[in-house]
């Protein structure tokens, strides 16, 4: 498969067949505890740090041209702002009271955020073929619960579920044109792949510190003991020995 076949097929993994994932999970005849959905985000979190510092920045210092620390100051301080400022990454039902305007900058924020993470796959892959499977795959374990949760604040919106549907997945193809984007521009983007993959290793810590992991301690009675919260940690652990051992085998 050449390269460009190869950055499509990550960023359709990574963004729509994500979204597809989270659906079928959405619609278990038994839906998912409390509990449950907190495992599903503990390995989300476990996978993006590991992304981060076992794949992202040692791929830009080996092979881009060195790690630019400032972009992934950047990439953190740009989700911080977005958040402060519109609220459009990430959103949790409960956080939620707005008007109709809700479900319109939920759809613009992730169609945004759907965009960079093509772009981040695409710089990965134009580095090399194992990061860029690597990006993909953290960007799917997190795009997987936030989707559970965008999709039932948008139902909960007055919202179908086939328009629901279409628009997600509308939102979640923007990936695919901001990875061929980038490619498209070729050598012209080359000095700043080490920036972009970089920037988007901020996103992911920014992702992973700031919206999963205070996530875990969002709980609810005898969820906070630590006796029915406990496999959070092993799971979180195990999201991040899972990219280890991609990250040895792939290379």
């Amino acid at each position: 498969m050449s390269l460009l076949g190869l950055i499509i097929f990550w960023s359709f993994i990574g963004s729509v067949a994500s979204f597809l994932g989270a659906l079928a999970l959405v619609g278990r005849e038994k839906p998912f505890t409390h509990a449950q959905t907190l495992l599903i985000i503990s390995f989300a979190a476990g996978v993006l740090l590991s992304a981060v510092f076992f794949d992202l920045l040692p791929e830009a210092a080996q092979h881009a041209g060195g790690v630019a620390w400032g972009a992934v100051l950047a990439g953190i301080v740009f989700l911080f702002l977005s958040e402060k400022t519109l609220f459009w990454f990430h959103h949790h039902e409960e956080e939620y009271e707005g008007g109709e305007e809700t479900p319109l900058l939920i759809t613009i924020g992730d169609t945004i955020h759907n965009f960079i993470d093509g772009v981040a796959i695409a710089a990965a892959f134009m580095v090399a073929v194992p990061a860029g499977i690597v990006t993909a795959l953290a960007v799917a374990a997190h795009e997987i619960p936030h989707e559970i949760a965008d999709f039932g604040l948008l139902l909960s919106k007055g919202w179908s579920r086939t328009k629901t549907i279409a628009v997600n997945i509308g939102s979640a193809a923007s990936s695919l044109l901001g990875a061929v984007l980038l490619y498209a521009m070729g050598d012209r983007v080359e000095m700043w792949l080490p920036h972009l993959m970089s920037f988007a290793a901020g996103m992911f810590v920014y992702l992973a510190c700031s919206d999963l992991i205070p996530e875990l301690h969002h709980c609810h009675g005898e969820e906070c003991e630590l006796k029915n919260s406990w496999w959070q940690i092993p799971v979180f652990l195990l999201g991040i020995m899972v990219v280890w051992g991609l990250v040895r085998v792939l290379e």
